[in-house]
């Protein structure tokens, strides 16, 4: 087991409501594989993906990566494991306009790193954030700014940028919401042969189509986890919660 959460809960004050988002989730994604979480928006999906990442942190229950308690890590162990250890893809890619397509994806790299460090390092860092830009297909396209792109460029782009450390896991939110369903279909295709060749990924959609990729589905309904079950005719089943991790 590689991520986990279990007994997860939040809730969001908006003026003088409080908002309950999760209410004891709990999930296990392994090595290796694609999973997905199911869910109608505003149902927790990107709520939980934050979570899992540590940007932010639940008001109860536990985050584990390799058996390591995330949650309560001090603050500059747990921002060492979202640089290096998690790659985040979001729907509306979050590129940066001034820089190029080079330059974004070497964002997250030179974080990581101080002023001298990073002059050790940044020559191997461009080679590998080209080759990165290679297997995506955007090559030729290293020297061009967001605005210059197309979306599923862009979309291309941020994911080269959430590889660019190698990370154990790569945690996408809605990554075909923003494109057509031909440029969606590539997405899925490449994020597919980069689990392939060993890449853990989880994913959160409310698009049954993006969701038969995954080697497991899971369900976010009511502030909880359930695996996910086909039903007659409606989008997402009506399920029983199921042990504390839904597997």
């Amino acid at each position: 087991m590689l991520l986990r959460a279990k007994n997860i809960f939040k809730t969001y004050t908006l003026g003088r409501s409080e908002v309950r988002v999760l209410r004891g989730a709990s999930m296990k994604a392994d090595k290796g594989e694609f999973l997905v979480v199911l869910g109608a928006s505003g149902s927790g999906k990107s709520t939980l993906l934050h979570l899992l990442g540590a940007l932010d942190v639940p008001d109860q229950g536990v985050v584990e990566f390799d058996g390591q308690n995330v949650t309560t890590m001090p603050t500059r162990r747990r921002d060492t494991y979202r640089n290096a250890q998690v790659g985040f893809i979001f729907q509306f890619y979050h590129l940066l306009p001034e820089f190029n397509v080079l330059e974004n994806v070497l964002m997250a790299r030179m974080i990581s790193q101080s002023g001298l460090s990073w002059l050790k390092v940044r020559r191997t860092a461009i080679r590998e954030a080209a080759e990165i830009l290679e297997r995506v297909g955007l090559s030729e396209r290293a020297k061009h700014r967001p605005r210059e792109l197309s979306g599923g460029e862009r979309q291309r782009v941020a994911i080269a940028r959430a590889l660019i450390n190698n990370p154990a896991i790569l945690l996408a939110d809605e990554p075909t919401g923003n494109l057509d369903a031909k440029i969606g279909e590539e997405i899925l295709r490449l994020l597919t042969a980069f689990n392939e060749a060993g890449q853990t990924i989880v994913m959160v959609t409310h698009d049954l189509h993006v969701a038969s990729r995954a080697h497991r589905r899971l369900e976010l309904k009511g502030g909880v986890l359930h695996p996910y079950r086909e039903s007659d005719g409606t989008a997402f089943a009506s399920l029983h919660p199921t042990e504390e991790v839904a597997r």
